[in-house]
């Protein structure tokens, strides 16, 4: 009598780097899993799964290129599993001064999810450094903060900027043109006086790119120290009367818009 063969049992699929689980080769890349749940943006997900917070399936990957089945894969951060993602959320923030631009700083005595009721799985896109003040985006949407923050789409960000002295036109066409700074030029940027009262200048500057903490260093490599930086417009939104600490879900015209761009950044990214 011939031997009965047994059915192999099968095991937990393990997360792979050339297309999804070892057994059906599908699946999506762990950073725009993490994205699509509202976990953080993609950049900042890479740096989680760099950082070696992230496991599928009990395995810790470190590996940009790991695919997994978001459905079918448990996918931890920190431990904790992911949430399938949900009804995507905006809200608009007016940043006050003091207040740190990040979900959890434990040296920080208050950060930005404080400010609003609903904070869960929110995060915010792009920075506002602690002294600076104004609108900030905060959403559970990854694939958005991705669009918003990436430089190819070139996202406009408006500030209102005061500054020590008396800001020339020389000054201007420098700061239109672009400076070198850190090794890197700046990308060409709008920028106008908006009023000269006694020994400071209010700027409006309208910016394409986020580098980090970009208009403080350079105005004061021209020798214009920033005494106050406000941000009024991010893409499609603008504060609209919020005071500092207040927030407000997107307008309906807001979101279409939004969702605009987030398609546009998805259909890049296919082509």
């Amino acid at each position: 009598m011939a031997a009965r063969r047994r059915k192999p049992r099968r095991p937990d699929a393990r997360p792979s780097r050339d297309g999804g689980d070892e057994e059906t080769g599908r699946g999506e890349r762990i950073q725009k899993i993490l994205a699509a749940a509202g976990v953080a943006s993609r950049r900042a997900s890479e740096t989680l799964i760099r950082d070696g917070r992230v496991s599928v399936n009990g395995t810790i990957v470190s590996e940009l290129g790991t695919r997994a089945d978001p459905v079918r894969d448990r996918i931890e951060v920190d431990g904790e599993p992911i949430r399938r993602s949900g009804p995507r959320r905006h809200y608009v923030l007016n940043k006050p001064r003091g207040v740190v631009t990040t979900t959890r700083d434990p040296h920080a005595a208050h950060t930005v999810l404080e400010l609003v009721p609903d904070h869960e799985r929110l995060f915010p896109v792009g920075r506002l450094d602690a002294p600076s003040e104004g609108l900030l985006l905060l959403t559970n949407d990854g694939e958005l903060a991705q669009a918003m923050l990436h430089p190819s789409f070139e996202v406009p960000r408006t500030y209102r900027v005061t500054v020590s002295g008396r800001v020339g036109e020389a000054s201007l066409r420098r700061i239109r043109r672009g400076i070198t700074l850190r090794g890197k030029r700046t990308a060409p940027c709008e920028a106008s006086v908006v009023e000269t009262q006694g020994d400071r200048t209010l700027l409006e500057m309208t910016l394409v790119e986020g580098r980090r903490r970009q208009i403080r260093e350079l105005l004061r490599t021209l020798g214009h120290p920033v005494r106050k930086l406000l941000r009024t417009r991010f893409g499609p939104l603008r504060l609209r009367g919020l005071r500092a600490g207040q927030w407000r879900v997107v307008t309906p015209h807001e979101h279409a818009a939004l969702e605009r761009l987030r398609a546009h950044a998805e259909h890049t990214r296919r082509q």
